[in-house]
């Protein structure tokens, strides 16, 4: 299992929408990403900034992540859940990743 942190910024005119889709996801959207071999999966507010935690139990995190991509109904999401966030990313990354500095079991 590996586990993984990542951040983004959102919209503060965004948050109150953002929390709302959160509160009632598309039918499928959380399905897909337990297919995708995705478990524990978390996102906080702090301020203007996203922290997602989720733990990723699979073997090729690529390419379950593209085929979460190629999913219809995790792009729909995708396209009402994107707008609201900035991001802190590189060459198109969304999500940053964050190095994880410590651990307890």
């Amino acid at each position: 299992m590996q586990r993984y942190g990542q951040i983004i910024k959102i919209k503060p005119e965004k948050i109150k929408e953002y929390k709302e889709l959160h509160a009632k996801p598309y039918k499928g959207v959380c399905e897909m990403i337990k297919e995708c071999n995705i478990q524990n999966y978390s996102i906080y507010l702090f301020d203007e900034f996203l922290f997602a935690y989720f733990e990723y139990i699979g073997e090729d995190f690529q390419k379950d992540m593209e085929k979460m991509a190629a999913d219809v109904a995790t792009q729909k999401w995708w396209k009402i859940t994107d707008p609201c966030q900035i991001s802190l990313g590189y060459a198109g990354q969304k999500w940053l990743d964050m190095e994880e500095v410590f651990h307890l079991d």
